[in-house]
Order: C-alpha cells, then sequence, then structure tokens
C-alpha cells in the first residue's frame, strides 16, 4: 500500500491541467479490446510529456458495467478487467514519481444492484433501509410511490418481487443509497480514507448534488421547493464531514454539480466543503463572443465570494467532442443530443477547437482535458448493434448515447487497431488511425503539439486576476500577468493589440498580420 498523502496543501488544483482517463478506451495492456490499468502505466510517458498535472480516472471498481462502471459493486476492488488493486496503487506511486497525482471518481448517488448491500436487501435483510424501498400506490400496489423520472429516460422506479418498490434516479441496475442513514454515510467517509491511504489527491464527486431526498417521497406534480432531490440543504452536512477527512490528507475534491443557481452553486464551494467544481455553462456554450465572455464573467464572479478557483472545460465522457460540436451551427447546446445545430464541417470544428483551447488554457483556474481532445478527435458515428450506453436504450433510441465520444484511443498509424491493444470494445471508425498520437508528435502544426506548448506556456499568465481588452465584436480579448490571449470568433481578421512577442497561435495569421477568423493568438504583453 502506498504511503498517504501529506496533511498539506500546496494549492496544486487551482491552477492544475487536470488530464480525463475514461480507462476502458485509454489504452488496452493485455490484447483484450479493453483499456486497461497496465495500458495506462505504459502511457504515462506520453501524459508526461503532455505536461499535465493530474489524472482523473473514471470509476475503476469493480462492476458488472451496466453504465460504463458507474453501477459499483466494490469501492475498494479493481474490476478484472483493468486490472488489480496492487496494479492500481503502482499505477498512482508510478505517476506521482512523474510529478502527476492522481484524482479517482467516488459516485455516491447510487450503487450497483450487485453490490452486497442491495443483494442483502432482496434477500429481505435490515439492508433495506439503506435504500429507498417503498409500497407501491394503486389498489394493488400496482404504481410505483411516485411521478419521479430516471434520468436516462422512464419511470425511477422498479418492482421488487414482493411487490415494493425501489428508486433509481439513473439506471434500474443503479439503485439510489438512502443518506439519511448513518452507515451510509459512515461507509463512503471510510471509502474515501481507503483511496487517501493509498496516495489518491483527490477525488471527483459523480452527481454530488442529488445525493439527499426528502424523505416525503412527493410527487413533482405537488411542486418541489425546495427540490425533492437536487440541491437540497442537508447534503452539505455530508460535504462538510467528506472535507473534515479529505484535509486529514491533503486531499482534494471536485464535484459535478449541476445548478443553474449561482448563490446555490457557490453553497458548495465554501471553504469547508468543496474544493472545485465542473464549469458546466462554458463547456455547453456555442462559439458565440458574447455568450462565452458573459459565461466567464459569471464563472468567475459566482467563485469569488468563496475564493474557490474556477474550472474550465470543452468536453467529457458524457458531452459529444468538441471538434463536432464547434463542427455546427451554433444554434444553442442540445441536452438530449448533446450537440450544437446540425451537420457538422470537421475543418472548421477542428479550427474552432484549437482556439478554444487557447481560451481555456489562458483563463484563471484548473482546466480539464478530456483524452482524446489533445488529439483533437471528433465524435464517432456507433453502429446501432455496437451502442453500448443505457441512455440509448432508456430512451427508445432517441437519445444517441454518450459512445461516440468513448471510442478507444488512436495511439499509433501504422499498427492494427491504431495502436490501442487488442479488437476495441467500441469500434473505431475508418480514418482513425489519422489522429494516431505518433503521428501527431511528428507534426509541428499537429493538434497535440499545440496542447503541449500550451500546457508548457500556460504559466505564462500567471495566477492573477483577468482584465478585459477593447475589442471588436466577436473578439475576445484580455491579459493576465504579462500575457494577452485574443480569440477572433468572427469571420473577419482583426489586428493585434501592442505586444512585444508572439507565444502561441493556433493557426497562421495572415500576410497582413492579422489574426484570422475562428483562431486564438498568445502574446506577451
Amino acid at each position: 500500500m502506498g504511503q498517504p498523502t501529506p496533511a498539506t496543501d500546496d494549492g496544486w488544483w487551482r491552477s492544475a491541467v487536470i488530464y480525463q482517463v475514461y480507462v476502458r478506451s485509454f489504452a488496452d495492456g493485455d490484447g483484450d479490446g479493453t483499456g486497461d490499468l497496465a495500458g495506462v502505466r505504459t502511457r504515462l510517458p506520453y501524459l508526461a510529456e503532455l505536461g499535465v498535472d493530474a489524472l482523473w480516472f473514471n470509476p475503476w471498481y469493480r462492476s458488472p458495467m451496466k453504465d460504463g462502471g458507474y453501477d459499483v459493486a466494490d469501492y475498494r476492488a479493481v474490476d478484472p478487467a483493468f486490472g488489480t488493486l496492487a496494479e492500481a496503487e503502482k499505477l498512482i506511486a508510478e505517476a506521482r514519481e512523474l510529478g502527476i497525482r492522481t484524482i479517482v471518481d467516488i459516485v455516491p448517488n447510487h450503487v450497483s444492484d450487485q453490490h452486497p448491500w442491495f443483494r442483502a436487501a432482496l434477500a429481505g435483510g435490515p439492508e433495506r433501509e439503506l435504500f429507498h424501498i417503498r409500497p407501491g400506490r394503486g389498489e394493488h400496489g400496482e404504481l410505483p410511490p411516485n411521478d419521479w423520472q430516471s434520468e436516462f429516460g422512464g419511470p425511477a422506479w422498479t418492482r421488487l418481487p414482493d411487490g415494493d418498490w425501489y428508486l433509481h434516479l439513473f439506471a434500474p441496475e443503479q439503485p439510489d443509497l438512502n443518506w439519511a442513514h448513518p452507515a451510509v454515510r459512515q461507509e463512503h467517509e471510510d471509502i474515501l480514507r481507503f483511496w487517501f491511504e493509498r496516495g489518491v489527491a483527490g477525488v471527483r464527486i459523480d452527481s454530488a448534488a442529488l445525493l439527499a431526498k426528502d424523505p416525503a417521497l412527493p410527487d413533482f406534480t405537488e411542486g418541489h421547493d425546495p427540490h425533492p432531490y437536487v440541491d437540497r440543504d442537508e447534503l452539505h452536512d455530508v460535504y462538510r464531514a467528506w472535507r473534515a477527512v479529505a484535509d486529514e490528507y491533503g486531499a482534494v475534491f471536485v464535484g459535478e454539480v449541476w445548478l443553474p443557481d449561482t448563490e446555490r452553486f457557490a453553497r458548495y464551494l465554501r471553504p469547508d466543503e468543496l474544493h472545485t467544481a465542473f464549469n458546466f455553462s462554458f463547456m455547453t456554450c456555442p462559439w458565440d463572443a458574447r455568450r462565452l465572455r458573459t459565461s466567464i464573467d459569471d464563472t468567475l464572479a459566482e467563485h469569488a465570494p468563496v475564493g474557490a478557483p474556477a474550472t474550465w472545460v470543452l468536453c467529457n465522457h458524457d458531452v459529444t467532442r468538441t471538434v463536432t460540436r464547434y463542427g455546427r451551427a451554433d444554434t444553442g447546446f442540445d441536452f438530449a443530443t448533446k450537440a450544437f445545430g446540425t451537420p457538422t464541417d470537421l475543418e472548421l470544428g477542428t479550427r474552432r477547437a484549437r482556439a478554444a483551447a487557447l481560451l481555456s488554457f489562458a483563463l484563471p483556474g484548473a482546466v480539464y482535458v478530456y483524452q482524446g481532445e489533445e488529439l483533437g478527435l471528433p465524435e464517432a458515428d456507433i453502429p446501432l448493434d455496437r451502442i453500448e450506453d443505457p441512455m440509448h436504450a432508456r430512451s427508445g433510441g432517441t437519445d444517441p448515447g454518450r459512445d461516440g465520444c468513448r471510442v478507444p484511443l488512436p495511439w499509433a498509424a501504422g499498427e492494427p487497431h491504431a495502436g490501442f491493444g487488442g479488437e476495441p470494445w467500441l469500434p473505431q471508425p475508418d480514418g482513425w488511425a489519422a489522429y494516431a498520437a505518433d503521428r501527431q508528435a511528428e507534426d509541428p502544426g499537429s493538434m497535440l503539439r499545440l496542447y503541449r506548448e500550451a500546457i508548457r506556456l500556460r504559466p505564462e499568465f500567471g495566477d492573477g486576476p483577468l482584465t478585459w481588452l477593447p475589442a471588436p465584436d466577436g473578439v475576445l480579448a484580455f491579459a493576465r500577468a504579462d500575457a494577452l490571449c485574443v480569440v477572433n470568433l468572427s469571420d473577419t481578421p482583426v489586428g493585434l493589440p501592442a505586444h512585444s512577442a508572439p507565444l502561441l497561435a493556433s493557426g497562421l495569421l495572415d500576410p497582413a498580420g492579422r489574426l484570422p477568423g475562428d483562431t486564438a493568438v498568445w502574446l506577451r504583453a
């Protein structure tokens, strides 16, 4: 077992570049077509050369994989498809030797229906109290206890053989835990300690605002203020207790908190709760200068009262890839299809994605990079008979699901399966090898080389605040420390502000030295 992280906090997380690893699709070390920890270990030099400060791993725990590992059967074991606990400990230690910290994913809202607690609950044990199991309504209990709907579509209740119903805000294979029960709280605090003692530097909290439920389980039609299961006040006591555990180890939290109310959102970032939370308004904003500036200003403003750093992310394992989104008409974000607009122009999308990368890296706070974004991967079309994401089936096929952004990475252009390993669990599209990391490493104009250079030069922006500069319509320009960032989202080339030297550009300037549309540049003041 690795040594606990020292109980000190150097604030590394306030401006870190954190790389998201979806293990199943990152690299296959044993040739079975599924990414694993052995594959990640072989690619640690690549990640070190990229320059990231930490790795956030999607769940690697033992799981039936009914929802990509977010249906956890055992939080203290690594799923055999990915490796072993001993290998996870080696990975954490080897990454730390390269200066890379590890963040693991904790899924507190629910467990797998194969978790020992739920299996005992089905057998009639006292573990029933650890879940939301209720009699149905109707003359014979044939109706669900209330009208709540699953986030994946359909009712949020499934009937048990004994006639009672259990709550699952996601898939039926993911029964919700009862966070009013002290055993649930104690178990999760013990799980945090288990991983912190193995050298983990932080935890990402899945669906962080959904844990607490109104004990009356009221219908939505009866009104829901406060909401019966989103952002309930009693949830903050849970995170205060978690923070006390994290502080013992110098560990940090990042919460998945989707809330439209900025004041309510900021409450999760108070000094005795979570360190950071994901910024979804920026990720879901279309390629529009005015709306992006508003998102940036609002994000910085909502974090300022609690002194928490913002986070910036362009994509993750739940959202259509940036190149594809930005290559579509700017008609706004559609949460059903997780995309913007209609047909995709990959050349346009790539140009905008390059500029967006420089924009996000120049902003104050931490940046998250989803695996493959540094390769400029587009969203992949998955044949219907190969889709595994339960969102597709639960929606009756109307939601395309999230598998298109989870296709295994291309590492080597000249190798079978683009160097991923065995035949991938999700099919790689034709031409996937053109995005291979080895090919891009040799190309000075590639997306990979742009990301490496941006991460290397990012310290030029220092730790200070952002100051907006005068700019034409459709252009974002700001200064931080001794560096400037200019992003032209318009169709017209624009002149550059006064500066002493160029640092990095997402594309070539025009012959007159102006910044073309859909292009960004960093300048030394």
